[in-house]
């Protein structure tokens, strides 16, 4: 694939209906955004808010938090007065988050099994080693494969035990691959050859996710009995979105694979690929596409969302949010109202290409078919005290091909979305109804 010229441009949609991350309202209501150059703008923020001393930790993230309101235009400081979000400011400096979509899927699995995860940290950990300049990384690197490696070897019993019952053979071959890979991996670094690090770390990582995911023994809860009749995701899937994309010379199509996760928002998930599997998105444009987020999803016509013809109503699903450390998700509330100020999300908006559903900003429950992609900013999204976590339903992320998603502009159009895998762990699937 070419490589791409990257698009620094802000296209916000004067007098339209799309303004943040959200459902449109009422056409009267609409407002229209300036041109913001996200990054410049939030300089000026913190620049020139007070001359003369340097700003408090606070105060700064007072800054990006209404830097992030003139942008996207939700409610940030005003609305939650009488609530902050962020009761206390160590949030912001509790360690680097993780940003890779691989990585926050396999730390979303519905396991607990120490084993695994003291092999899983040091080969993700490699990723920082490499950051380190020339053949020096290595150093680093070989580190990490000794400590991986010997983390296997003292935990192998255990992760096997850990296994379901069923899957214990694949799993067990699983581990043995995982072994020879590692010592394939100890001579790559022994043999100074940086290039071929990253791709044998990536098969690596594959074999402890298919591990990770062979310990889920079934579904782990249940769902609510009022949304139990609803498509549901109980598990993983994944899809691949083929994007046309218009008036780049360098890029004339781009495919997407995404992962959807269901097993911590089994009804979103299941509503988007119930509504993959109808076409629904097949031939539809891009809608927003402003350097903040990637958005799609508003059928032509006066809805807003998908009306099932079976009910000649639009359907829609209610906010689902899993808190960290809990066994079932949150429904119908965004963890402010819940009080969960300091809550973590199993599923946050840390990776570029995070996937989420829009909504009303006032009516949780109103998410029918648009769905939006994050551009990660650090600046406007710190990582655990954003806008965003606790208030968007997130449900899966793009895990090749991302960084395109930055040059994807309003009019492209998505030629399709197919779903490759998962479709066993869709049920109710309503589009299987005559109509």
């Amino acid at each position: 694939m070419a490589a791409i010229i990257s698009c620094n441009s802000y296209s916000p949609l004067a007098a339209s209906k799309w303004i943040n991350p959200t459902l449109p309202t009422k056409a009267s209501t609409f407002l229209t955004t300036p041109k913001y150059n996200s990054h410049k703008h939030v300089q000026c923020q913190l620049q020139n808010g007070q001359k003369g001393r340097p700003f408090s930790l606070k105060e700064c993230a007072i800054s990006i938090i209404l830097a992030a309101e003139l942008i996207t235009g939700i409610p940030s400081l005003d609305a939650y007065a009488a609530n902050p979000p962020l009761p206390d400011l160590s949030v912001l400096i509790s360690g680097p988050p993780i940003k890779d979509p691989g990585a926050l899927l396999r730390y979303a699995l519905p396991i607990n099994n120490k084993a695994v995860r003291e092999v899983q940290k040091p080969l993700e950990d490699i990723s920082e080693s490499l950051k380190i300049a020339g053949v020096k990384a290595l150093d680093s690197v070989e580190r990490n494969v000794r400590q991986a490696s010997r983390a296997l070897k003292q935990g192998k019993t255990l992760i096997i035990s850990g296994l379901a019952e069923a899957k214990k053979d694949r799993g067990a071959e699983l581990l043995d691959k995982l072994e020879v890979g590692m010592e394939e991996l100890q001579r790559i670094v022994e043999d100074r050859n940086r290039d071929a690090v990253a791709p044998k770390q990536k098969e690596l990582l594959q074999y402890i996710g298919d591990v990770e995911e062979d310990m889920v023994d079934g579904f782990p809860y249940e769902v609510p009995e009022e949304y139990r009749n609803m498509p549901l995701l109980k598990g993983r899937a994944a899809v691949d979105m083929k994007v046309k994309v218009k008036d780049n010379p360098n890029l004339e199509e781009c495919v997407f694979r995404i992962v959807l996760d269901g097993y911590n928002a089994p009804v979103t998930a299941g509503n988007f690929v119930d509504l993959v599997q109808r076409h629904f998105y097949d031939g539809m444009e891009i809608q927003r596409a402003d350097g903040f987020v990637v958005q799609t999803g508003d059928p032509d016509g006066p809805a807003e969302g998908f009306v099932d013809p079976s009910t000649e109503k639009t359907r829609t699903i209610p906010l689902e949010i899993m808190v960290d450390g809990e066994k079932a998700p949150v429904y119908e509330a965004t963890l402010e109202e819940l009080g969960l100020y300091k809550a973590q999300t199993k599923l946050p908006f840390n990776a570029f290409g995070t996937m989420a559903m829009a909504r009303e900003e006032f009516e949780n429950n109103s998410a029918s078919s648009q769905i939006f992609w994050l551009l990660k900013e650090s600046e406007l999204t710190p990582s655990n005290a954003n806008i965003l976590d606790g208030r968007y339903a997130v449900f899966g992320y793009v895990t090749e091909n991302e960084d395109f998603l930055a040059d994807v502009k309003v009019g492209d159009v998505i030629e399709s979305i197919k779903l490759v895998s998962g479709l066993d762990n869709l049920v109710n699937p309503s589009y299987k109804i005559a109509g």
